[in-house]
């Protein structure tokens, strides 16, 4: 599978890897996120977009997987990423992914954010959870806390008519909608944690009183 700059593949397809690509190769086992879904392909396809505009330093992937966007983000700009997810099993095939693409990360079983180890790392200047619209919408405020100011935000695993529903519980932790990628009736949002803005110094006259004529 092909997404923006990534190629996807197992082990038995690895002589055909193109030339030109980032290639992961991906042991699935029982873990979700071999990059064959729509919303794995559409995170993938915005990370190849991300690097082309900045670079990151501090990167979650929340509800990893096989770890498949943690392995992405490596590669794309070789810095800390931390990978974590609530399903043991999805826990241990990240870490065996990490191996298999030569790359290190630490993989982490959490139920969010809040986990100490998670916290910790935090503040992540990039998050990746490609997870459902429920734990999204409960899990705002969490994300929204360990995210910095002017920090990018992709969610996926969610349907068209989801949208809106995710997107209101972010407006309320002070993000803003970047851009909407979408494949079939599946989506990924791409926001952005506005930068609270210095509070103005006061005016140097201070309060004028008002004399009657």
């Amino acid at each position: 599978m092909r997404a923006g700059r990534f190629f996807v593949y197992g082990a038995h397809d690895a002589g055909l890897v193109p030339p030109g690509v980032i290639p992961i190769r991906i042991e699935a086992g029982m873990a979700f996120g071999t990059g064959h879904h729509e919303t794995t392909a559409l995170c993938l396809a915005e990370l190849s977009d991300l690097a082309k505009r900045r670079r990151y330093d501090n990167v979650l992937d929340l509800g990893c997987g096989t770890g498949l966007l943690a392995i992405g983000a490596v590669k794309l700009w070789h810095r800390r990423v931390t990978a974590s997810d609530i399903d043991p099993t999805s826990v241990a095939v990240a870490r065996e992914n990490a191996v298999a693409n030569s790359v290190r990360f630490p993989s982490v079983m959490a139920d969010g954010p809040t986990h100490p180890d998670l916290f910790r790392a935090a503040p992540f200047d990039l998050i990746l959870a490609n997870i459902l619209a429920g734990p999204l919408t409960r899990l705002a405020p969490a994300i929204a806390r360990v995210l910095v100011p002017g920090g990018t935000l992709v969610l996926s695993g969610l349907l068209m008519w989801q949208e809106n529903l995710v997107l209101g519980f972010y407006r309320a932790q002070g993000l803003r909608l970047r851009r909407v990628r979408r494949d079939g009736a599946w989506s990924a949002l791409v926001l952005e944690k506005v930068e609270k803005s210095p509070p103005r110094p006061p005016s140097p006259f201070g309060l004028r009183r008002t004399l009657p004529p």
